[in-house]
């Protein structure tokens, strides 16, 4: 039995990791630009294809976790660390799912199409409504600041399990380590 996650579950975890922390930032590089400026709409173009993007890691991440499990908690977690921690990772999944869902919505919404890096573009099914949209971008963004908090919270557990406990928590999630016990 493996102690250690599986490769695709490492590579989906760290490009989860590096889509939600420039879903995030791109957020804020709207605000380097006035209203009008093309460079605007270009952030959101880029944020929407990046949010696409992640709805596909997320879908294999979720996919392979039903399919193939996870490793068991390691042993030298106490049944409330154990508990917390599945908890912590019921939250980022839900969470995962529903920001880039809300964010499908809040583009459809508005009456603009998703379009992933110009490939491929899907046009609204729904009329545009702007209470609608104005609901769902403050349910996004209260998700997507939800998301960091309880990443936060994740990714410090991580690090108090390998500097402070000196366990293999965060081990098992790094790359390149694919330790297995009998």
């Amino acid at each position: 039995m493996s102690t250690s996650y599986s490769p695709v579950q490492k590579l989906s975890h760290w490009l989860a990791v590096v889509l939600v922390v420039g879903l995030y930032a791109l957020t804020y590089g709207e605000e380097l630009y006035p209203r009008g400026d093309p460079g605007r709409d270009m952030v959101w173009w880029l944020h929407i294809s990046f949010g696409l993007l992640m709805v596909a890691v997320v879908g294999l991440r979720v996919a392979w976790r039903l399919a193939r499990g996870a490793p068991a908690a390691s042993p030298e977690m106490t049944p409330p660390e154990r508990a917390l921690a599945k908890v912590v990772h019921g939250a980022l999944y839900v969470l995962l799912i529903a920001i880039p869902v809300l964010g499908i919505l809040l583009t459809w919404y508005r009456g603009d199409a998703l379009s992933f890096f110009g490939l491929f573009t899907i046009g609204s099914p729904v009329v545009p409504v702007r209470e609608t949209a104005r609901l769902v971008k403050e349910l996004h963004e209260l998700a997507a600041n939800a998301i960091l908090l309880v990443a936060g919270v994740h990714a410090a557990a991580a690090f108090w399990h390998h500097f402070v406990r000196r366990d293999d928590v965060l081990r098992r999630m790094l790359p390149g380590n694919g330790r297995r016990s009998a």
